[in-house]
């Protein structure tokens, strides 16, 4: 079985499983238009505390739909890494300054060269905890986790 197959048939359980699916086809398979908007995760600060992190460990609900700003706001060069997240999550989009990126596979990382933020949309899929980190910085405190339940 496929990654993308097993993702749908975990969206189509979560969906039985709230009782979901008794609503039409169409809003069924859109868990999108529902979507929770997390606190943002924010790298640095702008009185030049580079290395603190505000929302270090994010808590979701497998079956749910998130909106979350990533944003940097310190002057270092921030590569966020959270690649065992997002390859148990299913993305909707990447949204960099009102324009959107769509894709059938998760991004290796975000990076950020200078302040500003991304925000990704995408449905909780597998329960557990996946770290994160600014690769390079994580003896500076660049770490956290996102806690799938």
């Amino acid at each position: 079985m496929t990654r993308t197959m097993r993702l749908a048939a975990l969206a189509l359980a979560a969906l039985l499983a709230t009782g979901s699916a008794k609503m039409a086809p169409a809003q069924a398979l859109d868990l999108t238009k529902k979507r929770q908007n997390l606190p943002d995760l924010v790298l640095g600060n702008e009185e030049g505390n580079d290395f603190v992190v505000e929302n270090r460990e994010i808590e979701l609900e497998s079956g749910k739909a998130y909106r979350l700003r990533i944003v940097a706001k310190g002057r270092q060069e921030y590569k966020f890494y959270a690649t065992e997240f997002f390859r148990n999550i299913w993305f909707n989009q990447i949204v960099i300054q009102h324009l959107e990126i769509h894709g059938s596979g998760p991004p290796d990382h975000l990076e950020f060269d200078d302040p500003g933020e991304i925000a990704i949309e995408f449905v909780a899929i597998k329960p557990g905890e996946y770290p994160w980190s600014a690769r390079g910085l994580e003896a500076k405190g660049m770490t956290g986790k996102f806690i799938v339940k």
